[in-house]
């Protein structure tokens, strides 16, 4: 599209008030944002939607946001435009959204959380176009089309960073990772775990999902339904009984607990989220780190270095993102939260923007 054929108006998503997914209101004709020397003009047309954005409607989401945002970090698409001063992309690049525009490498800080994050405290994705910092932005790599590559602002770069964000604990190939569930950090988890020569063991309740894990390459698949115990049952199934390497915690409190029984000395758990709710029976303490001689480490997304190592790995290892079977229309954004939220979806839900 050449840059003259840019509309002035555009359609978009905000969030207007703290009611739920009631909040979200759509926007036929807001105007066209403004291109600053160092930004780019993307043209949307993929986004992915992760639970922080649902969090996001609900005014529950830990790190703030602003009101009437564009909601959702993860959008894919092509830039239109330039700034005077912008010196990485072009005109016809394809790009991704960093989640924190702040952060480029190195650790977070509490400024990048609080003042830079895509979908919360800057406008993000829901929206046809949008103006963002050439800094802020990633090259999608060449194997993924834009609804694939829609998914890697939050939960691929998170599942990266859980594996290999700990430089002195990073995963190694014959290392053991346990994953939980079906959802987009699980399968990134996965796929990268296995892209590396490790071996995996994946939770699940369902057959249909236990498909899925062994067609990504799961080596053992086990059911938390029937086996309560499946923390004890995976530390059985590994070299010498020894324990786990790398554990990626979506569930919170009570799932915890299992991976406390299935780590390893010396083993990370990676906290990524608490879909099983914040607060549970006979939650771990500080004395099971110190007694099971493991790291516990929060992780919130990635830094824009890691994203650009992860998606060079993402090309070699011929990783491919796996999208929820039902991809949805920019109308059907409230619809599309609502599934996400009662945990309908296998994998990423994506939502149509535009056509390309």
């Amino acid at each position: 599209m050449r840059v003259d054929t840019v509309p002035e108006t555009i359609r978009q998503w905000t969030v207007e008030g703290q009611r739920g997914f009631d909040s979200l209101q759509l926007n036929e004709a807001a105007p066209l944002p403004e291109l600053g020397d160092t930004e780019c003009l993307v043209h949307f047309y993929f986004a992915s939607l992760n639970y922080r954005d649902l969090l996001v409607t609900k005014g529950k989401y830990l790190f703030g946001s602003k009101d009437q945002v564009v909601p959702c970090s993860d959008g894919a698409g092509e830039i239109m435009a330039v700034g005077s001063k912008v010196k990485r992309f072009q005109p016809g690049d394809r790009v991704v959204t960093l989640l924190h525009q702040g952060h480029l490498s190195g650790s977070l800080t509490p400024t990048t959380i609080s003042t830079t994050g895509v979908g919360g405290t800057i406008d993000g994705c829901l929206r046809e176009y949008g103006a963002f910092s050439e800094q802020g932005l990633v090259a999608i790599p060449e194997s993924l089309n834009y609804a694939q590559a829609s998914t890697l602002p939050c939960a691929a770069i998170t599942a990266w960073n859980a594996l290999y964000g700990l430089e002195s604990r990073s995963l190694k190939p014959g290392d053991t990772v346990l994953t939980q569930g079906t959802g987009g950090v699980s399968l990134f988890a996965l796929q990268f775990a296995k892209a590396a020569g490790a071996t995996v063991i994946s939770t699940t309740s369902s057959e249909t999902k236990s498909q899925l894990l062994r067609s990504l390459g799961a080596d053992h698949i086990l059911n938390y339904r029937s086996d309560p115990n499946w923390g004890e049952t995976a530390r059985n199934l590994t070299p010498t009984r020894h324990g786990v390497t790398h554990i990626v915690e979506i569930g919170g409190p009570n799932t915890l607990v299992q991976s406390f029984k299935a780590i390893k000395i010396d083993g990370v758990i990676s906290v990524i989220g608490f879909l099983g709710g914040a607060v549970g029976k006979g939650a771990p303490s500080f004395l099971d780190v110190l007694g099971k001689v493991c790291t516990v480490r929060g992780v919130l997304a990635g830094s824009r270095q890691q994203m650009e190592d992860m998606t060079r790995a993402i090309e070699v290892g011929k990783v491919k993102p796996v999208i929820d079977e039902r991809v949805w229309d920019f109308e059907e954004v409230k619809e599309a939260m609502v599934y996400m939220w009662e945990q309908k979806h296998v994998g990423k839900v994506v939502i149509k923007i535009s056509d390309e």
